[in-house]
């Protein structure tokens, strides 16, 4: 579910690169959670009222969390290669792997966090300096956004967590682009495009990955889950070599199988029980749940 997650996030990434020459990283950005957050209301129907106060509140903060690395992010891939920017991003997943794991693993996220210096090469110097900066705020967010999926998954059954936390992204990434990056986009773009381009762009990243993802974070720890994400650079680069025209070099390739070796040991290694409360009250009759804990609506 990880790796396949990954995908849908690369293609959807390449997708809206094309997009940021004519609405901009912002437009781009905004365009893809307000449909993000429209669909999952419509299509999960979440009821607040029926969620703990501490899920509740889990899921607004992954809301924001959300809307800060997608924001954070498009800025970086509006000036660096997607590739590079993925492997910068990765820090935030890697620094989570490094700070819970043990043991091997341990060693396989410093071995991938070697493969994504070789990805990046700072040694270069030919960097975007604001895009290498917006990546590494990027994974700084994108750590809490681990951490913070797990607690949702952990607190609220099924996917009603995402159904109150991308409405919540799409509404704090509306009043942080502000009106004149919306007027602009839907001024750019035909009605047509507004619906067709940001549901596709919305069910490409953030909606099925997202899922994808927080059924990953009820099976993985979030240190196998972490290391796990080294692949995405390396997918990044495939997608932005097949798609984008970036070509990697001979030290991206060795960086690639490095985060892939990382990634095959944090797949293998890193079974999580499953017993979250929340989930384990799901699996029971609909009245013991009832009786146990608020339920959220499916």
């Amino acid at each position: 579910m990880a790796i396949t997650s990954m995908v849908f996030v690369q293609l959807g990434l390449a997708v809206a690169v094309g997009l940021i020459d004519r609405i901009g990283a912002e437009g781009a950005a905004w365009l893809r959670l307000f449909w993000a957050g429209v669909l999952l209301a419509v299509i999960v129907r979440p009821r607040p009222s029926r969620v703990s106060r501490k899920g509740l509140l889990a899921a607004c903060a992954l809301g924001v969390v959300i809307a800060a690395v997608t924001l954070l992010f498009m800025q970086a891939v509006a000036r660096i290669p997607l590739g590079t920017a993925s492997a910068l991003e990765f820090l935030g997943p890697l620094g989570v792997a490094l700070v819970t794991a043990r043991g091997a693993l341990r060693l396989w996220a410093l071995a991938a966090g070697v493969g994504v210096l070789l990805l990046t090469e700072p040694w270069t110097g030919t960097t975007d300096p604001i895009g290498v900066a917006c990546a590494l705020a990027a994974a700084a967010c994108w750590g809490a956004y681990i951490l913070l999926s797990r607690r949702v998954g952990d607190e609220i059954s099924g996917v009603t967590g995402l159904g109150i936390a991308l409405p919540v992204a799409g509404l704090v990434t509306t009043v942080v682009v502000g009106p004149g990056t919306v007027l602009d986009t839907l001024t750019v773009l035909s009605p047509l495009e507004v619906v067709a381009v940001g549901a596709g762009l919305a069910l490409l990243l953030p909606i099925i990955p997202f899922i994808l993802e927080l059924q990953a974070l009820r099976r993985l720890t979030t240190a196998a889950f972490g290391t796990l994400m080294s692949l995405e650079p390396a997918i990044a680069l495939l997608v932005g070599l097949v798609f984008l025209h970036q070509v990697p070099g001979p030290g991206q390739v060795v960086g690639i199988a490095l985060v892939v070796a990382a990634g095959i040991s944090a797949a293998r290694g890193g079974s999580r029980p499953p017993q979250p409360k929340a989930v384990a009250d799901a699996e029971r009759s609909g009245s013991h749940e009832e009786s146990q804990r608020p339920a959220p609506q499916r």
